[in-house]
C-alpha cells in the first residue's frame, strides 16, 4: 500500500515541490519505506529527489530547494514486491519516449508474463524488481508505437487501453509527460483509491489541479470540487484542459475493502464512503457481535481501544453495549506503523516501543480490548500481554475485521498463508495463540454493510483476505503457491538488506524522544 500524489500549477511561474512534500507528509501513513518526488520545469526539464525512509528523513532543505517546476508527481513507498533498495523508490522515471514519470499504488498478478514481454518482444531494460517498473514500461511502448514527434490527449488514451488489457490486478497512478501535464488512472476494478480535485489559482488565472490517494489531501491544500477517480477512467490535466474518458467499465467494481478498516485516515472520504463513519458502525456490528456471543455471561468492565485505527469502532462499541471506554495505552508518535515495517521481528520489538499499557485502566478488569484487525498475531499477541502484565484479570480481544485467512495479491503484505494467525485456524486457536480469554471476529456480511451503506452503488468490495475470492479472476492455487515462495526469498533477503535501514529507524525514534 503505497501513498500517491501529482500536481499541476496554473501558474507556470510557481513551485510545486512544496505542496507535493504535503502531500507526502499527509500520506505518510500509507507507506513509511521509501519517498521520492519528481518535478518538470522550463522546457520539460526533470528533477528528482528520492530514497529510502521517513518523508522527513529524505527531504532536506537543499534538496528541496533543488525540485523547481510547476508540476510533478510524488510517492511514499510501502513495498510488497520488489526490494528494499533505494532503486526501488518511486517515482519511476524513462526517458523514451517522450519523458514519462510514474508513481503506483497497488500490485500486479502478470508481472512475470510483462517482464517476459518487455525483454523479448519490447526489449525494454527493466532496471528493478518492482511491478512499478513494469506497469511505467508497458505504457512507454504503447506510446512508443506511436511514432510522432508530439503526443495529444488521444494517443495517451490509447496507450492506457492497450495497458487496461495488458496489466491485471490492482492499480492506481499518476504520471507525468515532461512538459505536456499530468495523468491519473485506476485499475478497472477500483481497488485501489484515487481521487481529484482543483482550485482557483493564486495567480487568478485558470485552476490548479491535483491527484492524489486519499481526500484528506486535497482537503488539506484547500482544494475543492474532489470526486473520485472512477475504475477504469482516465484523466489527462494539461496546462489549457482537462480531458477525461473512461476506458474500460467492469460490471464488478470493487473497492479494497481494507482501505475503511485500515489503511484510510479517518478524515478521507474513499468512493463516496466517509471512513470515520464507516468505522463507528463497524464498532456497532461488532457490538452486536460480542453480546450474541456473551449473553448473560457479559463480564467486560471496559473497553479499551488499540490506538489508533480502532478507536472510531471501540468508541461506539462500547455505547452500544453501555460499557465505559477508557484510554489504556499510551502511544509513541514517533515510531512508524509496526503493520507496515519491514519484517515480522522489527514489527514486534516496536510494540513496545510504541504503547504502553497505563495500570490504573487495566488493574484488576476485564478488559475488551478493541483492534482494526489481527494479521499475523504478533502485534495482538504483545499487546494483550502488556495488558495482563498490568493487572488485566481477562482480556477480551475484538477484530472489526473478520478473521484474516488468505493472501493478500493487490498491495497490501500479507502474502504468505504461513505468516497469517487466522489461516486454517479456527476462532477459539487464534485466542489460545494470542493469548486471549475470547476473540471476536467481525462477520464479513456486517462489515460489507457497514461500507455500503453510505454508498448503495457499490455493490461488493474487494474481500479477499478473508474469503479468498480474487475479484480480478486470474489468481489460481499456483500462482499463489509461486508468490509464496517468492515472497518467503525476498523476505530472507529484505532480512539481510534492512539491517542499515532498521538501525536508521530507530536511531529517528529514539532522537524524537
Amino acid at each position: 500500500m503505497c501513498g500517491i500524489s501529482a500536481l499541476l500549477l496554473a501558474d507556470s511561474s510557481q513551485a510545486a515541490v512544496s505542496e507535493l512534500l504535503e502531500s507526502l507528509g499527509l500520506l505518510q501513513h500509507r507507506g513509511q519505506d521509501a519517498a521520492g518526488i519528481v518535478t518538470c520545469g522550463h522546457k520539460g526539464r526533470l528533477f528528482q529527489c528520492k530514497g529510502n525512509g521517513m518523508v522527513r528523513d529524505v527531504f532536506t532543505p537543499p534538496r528541496l530547494m533543488a525540485l523547481s517546476g510547476y508540476m510533478g508527481v510524488a510517492h511514499a513507498r510501502y513495498p510488497t514486491a520488489g526490494t528494499p533498495a533505494d532503486s526501488e523508490a518511486q517515482p519511476f522515471y524513462v526517458n523514451s519516449p517522450y519523458g514519462i514519470v510514474m508513481a503506483h499504488n497497488g500490485n500486479l498478478t502478470n508481472d512475470s508474463e510483462l517482464r517476459h514481454f518487455l525483454d523479448y518482444d519490447a526489449h525494454r531494460h527493466i532496471n528493478t524488481d518492482s511491478d512499478s517498473e513494469l506497469l511505467l514500461n508497458i505504457f512507454a511502448n504503447n506510446l512508443q508505437k506511436t511514432g510522432k514527434f508530439r503526443i495529444n490527449e488521444q494517443d495517451i488514451f490509447s496507450a492506457i487501453q492497450g495497458l487496461y488489457k495488458e496489466c491485471h490486478g490492482a492499480y492506481a497512478v499518476t504520471a507525468m509527460l515532461a512538459g505536456f501535464g499530468i495523468i491519473g488512472f485506476r485499475d478497472p476494478h477500483g481497488i485501489r483509491p484515487l481521487v481529484f480535485g482543483r482550485r482557483k489559482s493564486l495567480s487568478g488565472n485558470g485552476y490548479d489541479y491535483m491527484f492524489a490517494s486519499e481526500s484528506v489531501v486535497l482537503d488539506a491544500l484547500d482544494f475543492t470540487d474532489i470526486e473520485d477517480v472512477l475504475p477504469g477512467e482516465v484523466i489527462i490535466v494539461s496546462r489549457h484542459v482537462v480531458t477525461r474518458r473512461r476506458l474500460v467499465v467492469e460490471q464488478r467494481i470493487t473497492p479494497c475493502v481494507f482501505e475503511y478498516v485500515y489503511f484510510a485516515r479517518p478524515d478521507s472520504t474513499i468512493d463516496g464512503i466517509p471512513v470515520y463513519n464507516a468505522r463507528l458502525d463497524m464498532g456497532v456490528k461488532l457490538a452486536r457481535k460480542v453480546r450474541q456471543v456473551l449473553g448473560d455471561k457479559m463480564d467486560i468492565d471496559v473497553v479499551i481501544p488499540v490506538p489508533d485505527t480502532s478507536r472510531a469502532a471501540a468508541l461506539q462499541l462500547s455505547h452500544e453495549l453501555g460499557l465505559p471506554y477508557r484510554e489504556g495505552f499510551n502511544k509513541n508518535r514517533y515510531v512508524g506503523r509496526t503493520f507496515i515495517m519491514p519484517g515480522q521481528e522489527m514489527r514486534r520489538k516496536n510494540v513496545r516501543r510504541k504503547l504502553n499499557a497505563m495500570p490504573t485502566e487495566f488493574k484488576g478488569l476485564n478488559v475488551l480490548l478493541v483492534d482494526d484487525s489481527i494479521v499475523r498475531g504478533t502485534t495482538s499477541q504483545e499487546i494483550i500481554q502488556m495488558a495482563r502484565d498490568v493487572g488485566a484479570k481477562k482480556v477480551y480481544f475484538a477484530s472489526a475485521a473478520p478473521a484474516i485467512r488468505y493472501p493478500n495479491v493487490y498491495g497490501i503484505d500479507m502474502p504468505s498463508m504461513k505468516e497469517l494467525v487466522a489461516s486454517g485456524h479456527s476462532d477459539d486457536s487464534v485466542a489460545m495463540e494470542i493469548g486471549a480469554d475470547h476473540v471476536f471476529f467481525q462477520d464479513i456480511e456486517d462489515l460489507i454493510d457497514s461500507c455500503r451503506k453510505f454508498n448503495p452503488k457499490i455493490k461488493e468490495f474487494d474481500t479477499s483476505v478473508f474469503d479468498g475470492k480474487y475479484v480480478t479472476g486470474d489468481v489460481t492455487k499456483e500462482y499463489l503457491q509461486k508468490l509464496e515462495e517468492r515472497r518467503s526469498d525476498m523476505a530472507m533477503q529484505k532480512k539481510s538488506q534492512n539491517k542499515g535501514e532498521v538501525i536508521g529507524l530507530h536511531n529517528y525514534a529514539l532522537e524524537q524522544k
